[in-house]
């Protein structure tokens, strides 16, 4: 068997056949006796020639039945991030009924150029993390859906994070609870947690964190508290190993605050984790809020008071738009969740 990779028409003159009887063995059987069909498909097997080229077949017909997802930070993170998790298993339900197949693209890549050709269009699931790769969006003339952000005259489904984030505060705030700290998600260009302090907030025009952040701050104003810089903090991914290092430094700075306002259910269940062990009782000592209604919180003791947002739904909304070529953008629901770590 030759290294090389075969052509159909090389294959076609070995086996003395046309190219439309080793097209139709592969593609259309019933244009074929079944003992024929099996002869040609048993020869190229042992020539190593399993079918045409059906990437180039899709490229001639301009469609591949294949979606680039694009998430927004590299696929090992996302992957192991439950909210995403759960919005890729909506996309993925919706195309399977439809015959579609999804391609994960890492929203760090520096462009779309290698799988643009390849991909019958895009889902962007939140900002990318590139700027570069945010900036090529609007450009590209394939179908598109974003989520979670917003480009001028393209389909997008979001919630309304500022009251979702408003709405949660207001949940947990109380008369002797007025000692707040937000622990942020991705608020600045930094690879560690630490507070924002002066430092510049990043991509304020794309981030649901910043949408959450105004929430957080229009409630904690509407209860005559103000919070300064240094009681905000940047974390700048959704993991347990970041969120406690800024729960322990939240937790030991003097006063020490009274109710932690957290951008992810992951980054609020650290916090409690930490305030228990450094002996803490929630609710009693300190309130916390996350966001995001994952099921571990509502696991968790005490339970965890958050918003939900319908990830899976997200993901069906997401994928139902790009199927019906909808212009349409769409603001779905969400719950508030009350639970023991900020009870009413």
């Amino acid at each position: 068997m030759s290294g090389n990779k075969l052509a159909i028409k090389e294959v076609a003159q070995r086996l003395d056949v046309s190219t439309a009887t080793i097209s139709n063995a592969f593609n259309r059987p019933d244009q074929l006796s079944e003992k024929k069909r099996k002869a040609i498909l048993a020869a190229c097997e042992d020539m190593g020639y399993f079918g045409p080229n059906k990437a180039a077949r899709s490229l001639r017909q301009g469609k591949s039945n294949i979606i680039a997802l694009i998430l927004p930070d590299e696929l090992d993170y996302m992957v192991s991030d439950p909210v995403a998790t759960q919005f890729m298993e909506g996309v993925a339900k919706t195309f399977k009924a439809s015959g579609k197949h999804l391609l994960l693209f890492s929203g760090n890549n520096e462009s779309v150029s290698d799988v643009i050709d390849f991909v019958d269009g895009f889902i962007c699931y939140g900002s990318p993390r590139n700027p570069r790769l945010l900036s090529q969006l609007p450009n590209i003339k394939k179908p598109i859906v974003t989520i979670d952000f917003d480009i001028e005259k393209t389909p997008s489904v979001n919630i309304d994070n500022e009251e979702a984030a408003y709405q949660s505060a207001l949940m947990a705030l109380k008369k002797d609870v007025n000692n707040p700290v937000i622990l942020g998600l991705r608020l600045l260009d930094e690879p560690y947690a630490c507070a924002v302090a002066n430092k510049s907030l990043i991509n304020t025009e794309h981030s649901i964190s910043h949408r959450r952040l105004d929430g957080y701050k229009r409630a904690l104003a509407e209860n005559g508290i103000k919070i300064s810089d240094d009681k905000i903090w940047h974390i700048p991914e959704s993991t347990h190993e970041f969120a406690i290092v800024a729960a322990r430094e939240a937790l030991a700075s003097t006063p020490r605050p009274t109710i932690l306002l957290c951008m992810s259910d992951i980054i609020a269940l650290s916090a409690m984790q930490e305030a228990l062990r450094i002996g803490l009782r929630i609710p009693e000592d300190i309130h916390v809020v996350g966001f995001d209604g994952i099921e571990q919180g509502q696991r968790y003791h005490p339970t965890l008071a958050t918003v939900q947002q319908f990830s899976v739904d997200k993901g069906k909304k997401a994928a139902e738009i790009f199927l019906n070529k909808s212009k349409a953008s769409e603001v779905l629901g969400f719950k508030i969740i009350p639970g023991e770590s900020a009870p009413n």
